[in-house]
């Protein structure tokens, strides 16, 4: 660091100390030729993530934009703004694998999944609006994959307890009958 009173290049750190929840770095130094003190701050350069559009054009990750779609989808529906906040904040992580720029449909790809695993209903509202269904028969497509995959689904496990293994449901009902 150039010392701002003589200009000499070199200089030792006597405190370090973190701001704004630890996004800058106030250090306190001393001119290794002068001996004066002063005071630096350091922020780390954040790069604005890029999103490709489907038409080449490109605008900044905006997270509002990626919540409102999100909570449009989720209206009226039982699923909390922590919850909502936590599918965000996953995407928004999930996007740091992205160098500079990410295609818009990454995004909405990822946004449906997680609302998939989260409510089915959230999930087509979004996905009607992400996919910009034209007609009644896409919407109607996009419903019977949904439910060809629920019925897919693996059976839930019968209840299982670490160091006795798993209880059949014929054990349980005679446990409860037993215990009557």
């Amino acid at each position: 660091m150039k010392c701002p009173y003589c200009g000499h290049q070199e200089d030792r750190v006597l405190d370090s100390r973190p701001l704004e929840a630890a996004s800058i770095i106030r250090r306190r130094r001393e001119c290794q030729s002068c001996h004066k003190r002063f005071t630096t701050y350091e922020r780390l350069e954040e790069v604005p993530l890029m999103v490709i559009k489907s038409n080449d054009r490109r605008e900044p990750f905006n997270r509002e934009k990626l919540r409102e779609g999100i909570l449009r989808a989720c209206e009226k529906r039982p699923i909390g703004p922590d919850v909502i906040e936590r599918i965000i904040a996953e995407i928004e992580y999930e996007l740091q694998d992205y160098v500079m720029q990410v295609p818009s449909r990454v995004i909405g790809e990822k946004a449906m999944k997680k609302l998939k695993d989260l409510d089915p209903v959230a999930y087509i509202r979004f996905a009607s609006v992400y996919r910009q269904f034209g007609d009644a028969g896409a919407f109607l497509e996009e419903l019977e994959k949904l439910q060809k995959m629920k019925k897919e689904e693996p059976k839930a496990a019968p209840d299982f307890h670490p160091g006795r293994g798993r209880k059949s449901l014929k054990t349980r009902k005679k446990k409860e009958t037993v215990a009557l």
